[in-house]
């Protein structure tokens, strides 16, 4: 192949801009001009803290190291609170998802009520269904439970019914034609398929719980966020600092196992 030629194919294809992605564009610009003002959004007064801000970040450099007692069992009570959300979580999105899944369920009406449910359900923020749930049964980790249960169920929920639906048909097929009931179609034919991705799943929601079930605490659904909230109001930044590299420590620990074990699994 001579140089020209390569040089060719190294070479982008060019588009020209069309009018309709250059309204796009002013449209961008506009709305971030009227979101900026709307908001009233200084950024100078970011810049004219600074100086604040590099003080308070200086003192959580020196972190309490003392603190650490009361740290580590608020935090193993924060990874067993997304360890039980979890699991709640994922046992209810597997059943759901054999119920919407319109290649197990054939009747239409029954997997598109299910679905808009299932929709409805994931709209809603996290820390809105802590504060609901610290309404109902009080301030403290099975609030948070709960509301990570219904995240946990949100996330897993959705990828596991479309792994479902994308599964080879012809087990089912041949399972049904020698008369065998769900239950079995099920057991011998969707789940060999699909329960790595199930398994997967999971994992990446608890990833996402343990990042979230920090933040849960901020309004009193137990866990190590309610103290990051107390050290903060009372200016004890040390403390702060404490809480900070342990959460950092302990999430990218287990976003690095998790992650490690997801890939061994889709192997």
């Amino acid at each position: 192949m001579s140089s020209t030629e390569q040089e060719k194919l190294m070479t982008l294809p060019k588009k020209k801009l069309k009018i309709l992605n250059w309204l796009w564009v002013l449209l961008f610009v506009a709305g971030l001009f009227i979101s900026t003002n709307e908001t009233k959004t200084d950024l100078g007064a970011l810049f004219a803290n600074f100086g604040e801000f590099a003080d308070i970040f200086l003192q959580m450099l020196h972190p309490d190291w003392s603190y650490l007692v009361t740290v580590v069992p608020l935090l193993l009570e924060t990874i067993k609170m997304a360890i039980l959300g979890t699991a709640i979580g994922s046992v209810i999105a597997f059943i759901y998802s054999l119920l919407i899944a319109r290649n197990i369920v054939k009747n239409k009406a029954v997997t598109g009520i299910l679905r808009i449910i299932m929709n409805i359900i994931r709209t809603i923020p996290d820390l809105l269904l802590g504060a609901i749930f610290v309404a109902i049964v009080g301030i403290g980790p099975v609030a948070g439970v709960l509301a990570l249960a219904i995240c946990t169920f949100g996330i897993v929920v959705k990828l596991f019914y479309e792994a479902i639906e994308t599964i080879d048909p012809g087990p089912i097929e041949a399972l049904t034609a020698v008369g065998a009931n769900k239950i079995q179609i099920i057991v011998f034919a969707v789940l060999p398929q699909v329960i790595t991705y199930f398994i997967s799943y999971c994992l990446y929601a608890f990833e996402i719980n343990v990042r979230a079930s920090t933040v849960l605490g901020y309004i009193g659904a137990g866990g190590i966020g309610l103290y990051l909230q107390q050290t903060l109001q009372i200016f004890d930044y040390p403390k702060t600092g404490t809480i900070i590299i342990v959460i950092i420590i302990v999430v990218v620990l287990i976003d690095y196992v998790s992650s490690k074990s997801r890939e061994a699994l889709m192997q």
